[in-house]
């Protein structure tokens, strides 16, 4: 492990993923800031990220897949519609509000029964996912209420975190949009 002005140790992937594995909370870049991850099976992991973001557990949290059979544990099989719908966007920047499995915990879905979820087409991130052998909980690596961090050296007031995948953000210049994918609506821009 090397590090550079953060605090956290730069990793490679078969590191972040082991730590994931371990029930560790990573921050890795995504499509267009750091998000903060770790097994969405694992309540002891989540219950620590929620924590290190000072994140309300009623807002639920992202998943973020190398391929959408990594969202089968949390999701509901999609219909055609649903299925056209996200078609065009995945793997890619786009986030769907998609129908949520009866059994997945209130931890990721907020209580609700949808769950956001992605399927990207970073590099980094379909890599760590399929050394994972998981999709990962993706929250942006920030204070909730804080400006999410581009780059590593942004990442030093998230305690907890135990180390950052040494990898690039993509081109994004924000957070991916979120879209509704019963409805088609955009939910944030």
């Amino acid at each position: 492990m090397r590090k550079k002005k953060t605090e956290l140790p730069l990793v490679d992937t078969t590191a972040a993923a082991q730590l994931i594995a371990e029930g560790g909370v990573l921050a890795y870049p995504t499509e267009g800031v750091f998000g903060i991850g770790c097994d969405p099976s694992n309540p002891i992991a989540i219950q620590k990220l929620l924590a290190i973001k000072s994140r309300d557990p009623a807002k639920g949290l992202i998943l973020i897949a190398a391929n959408i059979q990594q969202l089968a544990p949390w999701i509901q099989p999609l219909g055609d519609t649903i299925l056209n719908r996200i078609a065009d966007t995945w793997p890619g920047p786009v986030t769907w509000v998609l129908p949520a499995r009866d059994d997945a915990p209130a931890s990721l879905t907020g209580g609700r029964p949808t769950i956001a979820a992605r399927v990207s087409a970073h590099p980094p991130v379909v890599a760590l996912c399929l050394a994972a052998n998981t999709a990962l909980v993706s929250t942006s690596a920030n204070l909730s209420g804080e400006s999410p961090a581009r780059h590593p050296e942004q990442l030093h007031s998230l305690a907890g975190v135990e180390a950052c995948l040494d990898a690039s953000v993509g081109q994004l210049s924000s957070p991916t949009p979120i879209f509704d994918a019963t409805t088609g609506a955009q939910l944030r821009r």
